[in-house]
């Protein structure tokens, strides 16, 4: 795989015919739309084939994959253009292999909500380990908000994905709500109904274990929170079940703030099998411009976490999404719109802006300015930025990653993935 930066002047084909690719699929992989449009700055990964099959009338690809030694997911994951389905056309070129130096074995999760694309889901799945819906919420009875997980389930099982419940303190209205956290913590018949219908559900639906997400805890309940984690830990592990829990970005035991003082990062640790180390959000819809996970603060992160939890258990949180903050900003009153990172390169297009890339955050950037003549600050993630993430996971020797979330296409995100790793 090369990342390639796109200067003044070059085109598609020109790009194609300096690394001796295809243009057609060079566009493919990249989501270039049809009438070629490049923003300078903006990252096209290259791909190199070791080996092509050119479809034959009746072939499949159970049949095609036969013939080569390799998966059905493999041959979906060297082919974005098959979007996880099953159409060929004769004629049609499918890549078998890629002359691609991987970094070794990971795993892979994805949170999405139930109104996802089924395309946009099919497409990213085989480049998944685990699937995550989101969320089943807590009432103030203890029992569990319904979601309608029922097609995503059954899409990820088609592809061989394993399907993980999340559980959170999310309500109705879309909050975590800390009074709710409180009650389940703190009552022990409330808590012992929630854990009942949790694990009812779960095995009901079929799900491969449990991904436990209570934010905004107080300091006094970290003990608590833990002691729930570790009932629920003994109840799923009889039932050949796993259990996760997401964890804040701290950097210290001590660190203060109402986001970081209920996770005790090594009291969680003993209490589950994974953590997903939430490493997003530094920049943010009420915040002023920033990356959204610029990579000091997150490699300061990570160098605690393996003070407090084994480097195997964790899971990278990873972003798949931007921000475009209108300015000037005004603490309080600025409110930054999440966008898709294809959103970014298309808006970069269309202003005829380039793309600048920061060196310390590993991101890259961009000013424009809007018909109403509002200028907009633009933070996403790229070819390069995903990159630099990714690799963390071998240089740390992390189990895997976890993408928030799958909502919106980017495609690079998924060729960077496959092109470092292969996926448990």
């Amino acid at each position: 795989m090369m990342i390639h930066v796109v200067r003044s002047g070059e085109t598609v084909a020109s790009i194609a015919a300096y690394y001796g690719v295809d243009p057609a699929r060079l566009a493919a992989d990249n989501a270039v739309p049809s009438g070629g449009a490049l923003a300078v700055g903006q990252t096209l990964v290259v791909r190199f084939p070791r080996q092509v099959h050119a479809v034959r009338p009746g072939d499949t690809l159970s049949s095609i994959a036969n013939v080569y030694g390799v998966t059905v997911r493999q041959l979906w994951r060297n082919n974005w253009q098959l979007g996880g389905g099953t159409a060929l056309v004769p004629g049609q070129d499918l890549v078998v292999s890629y002359f691609d130096q991987k970094l070794g074995a990971a795993a892979f999760n994805g949170y999405a909500y139930p109104y996802i694309d089924n395309g946009l889901l099919a497409a990213q799945l085989p480049y998944l380990t685990y699937l995550a819906p989101f969320t089943y919420g807590l009432t103030a009875s203890g029992g569990l908000l319904p979601l309608e997980d029922d097609a995503m389930l059954s899409a990820a099982r088609q592809r061989g994905v394993q399907p993980v419940m999340h559980l959170s303190t999310l309500t109705g209205s879309g909050q975590f709500d800390v009074r709710l956290a409180e009650l389940v913590l703190t009552d022990a018949p409330l808590q012992g109904q929630l854990v009942e219908e949790v694990l009812r559900t779960l095995l009901q639906k079929g799900y491969g274990g449990l991904d436990v997400d209570f934010e905004y805890l107080p300091g006094y309940l970290a003990q608590a929170y833990a002691d729930f984690l570790a009932r629920l830990q003994r109840l799923l592990h009889a039932q050949g079940r796993f259990l996760w829990a997401a964890l804040a970005p701290k950097t210290s035991a001590t660190q203060p703030g109402l986001l970081y003082e209920g996770h005790d990062y090594a009291a969680v640790s003993a209490a589950v099998d994974s953590v997903l180390l939430m490493t997003y959000e530094w920049g943010y819809t009420a915040g002023p411009p920033m990356a959204v996970a610029p990579l000091p603060n997150v490699r300061a992160v990570l160098d605690y976490a393996v003070t407090e939890i084994p480097a195997e258990k964790i899971f990278l949180g990873v972003p798949n999404y931007g921000y475009d903050w209108p300015l000037p900003f005004v603490q309080g009153v600025t409110r930054a719109q999440s966008i898709s990172n294809q959103r970014a390169i298309e808006l970069a297009v269309e202003h005829s802006i380039a793309i600048q890339y920061d060196e310390t955050a590993q991101s890259p950037f961009f000013h424009y300015t809007d018909a109403g003549g509002t200028v907009h600050e633009v933070w996403f993630e790229d070819a390069r930025s995903m990159a630099a993430k990714l690799r963390l996971i071998a240089e740390y020797g992390f189990r895997g990653a976890g993408f928030w979330n799958l909502m919106r296409p980017f495609s690079q995100t998924w060729l960077v993935l496959d092109s470092l790793y292969d996926v448990d």
